[in-house]
């Protein structure tokens, strides 16, 4: 089966289309990260605390795709790759034990209204973007640009279970929703690890990047 290879004067604008998303992308991890960590402080919310610790591995994740989109060594990208994916191991270990010791604790976090706003925008603008992100990397044929917009996919999935969590807490008082969703978080950062550990596969076509 025969697949499109765009010429290089297209590949270019599409090099250009995929790095500004993932600027755009990254900019809103940092700002994410700081506010879901902070307000996941002060309300003592693992929920929060992970779903910001997330952010910054995805902010990671959008530096090596934006140094991917610019040089061809491969090796250099799987080190990267394989530092990403023990990232979310890490992240995954912590989150994990800390909400089973607030589960088993009953510890019952504080009402959240700043991390409900956050997850709800974050629900709202990631599929545009992960959206955008996929169209870009199958017309270029890139593994890197692929993967980083999956995690974008899952960043809007771990928003959800965010804006339950903290929303079930607010409105039932359910506290124990917010150490759920943490492990909800706890489970998507071991499958991020997995995907980021064995590289992903191009969305159809050769790969070049």
């Amino acid at each position: 089966m025969h697949h499109h290879v765009p010429a290089p004067a297209n590949r270019a604008a599409l090099v250009q289309r995929a790095a500004l998303l993932a600027r755009v992308g990254l900019g809103w991890h940092v700002l994410e990260a700081a506010i879901a960590i902070v307000a996941g402080l002060v309300a003592s919310s693992v929920a929060l605390i992970g779903f910001g610790a997330d952010s910054l591995i995805e902010v990671l994740a959008g530096v090596v795709l934006l140094w991917r989109l610019r040089t061809r060594r491969a090796g250099a990208e799987r080190l990267a790759q394989q530092l990403i994916a023990a990232s979310f191991v890490l992240i995954a270990l912590y989150v994990g034990v800390e909400a089973a010791r607030a589960l088993s604790a009953a510890d019952r976090p504080d009402v959240s209204v700043v991390g409900i706003v956050l997850s709800a925008f974050t629900l709202v603008t990631m599929p545009l973007l992960a959206r955008a992100k996929t169209r870009v990397a199958r017309q270029l044929h890139s593994s890197a640009t692929a993967s980083e917009a999956r995690q974008t996919t899952i960043c809007a999935y771990l928003s959800a279970a965010l804006l339950l969590g903290l929303g079930a807490n607010a409105a039932f008082g359910w506290w124990w929703a917010d150490p759920v969703a943490a492990l909800v978080i706890a489970g998507a950062c071991l499958y991020e690890a997995r995907g980021a550990w064995r590289g992903e596969a191009c969305c159809g076509g050769p790969c070049v990047g």
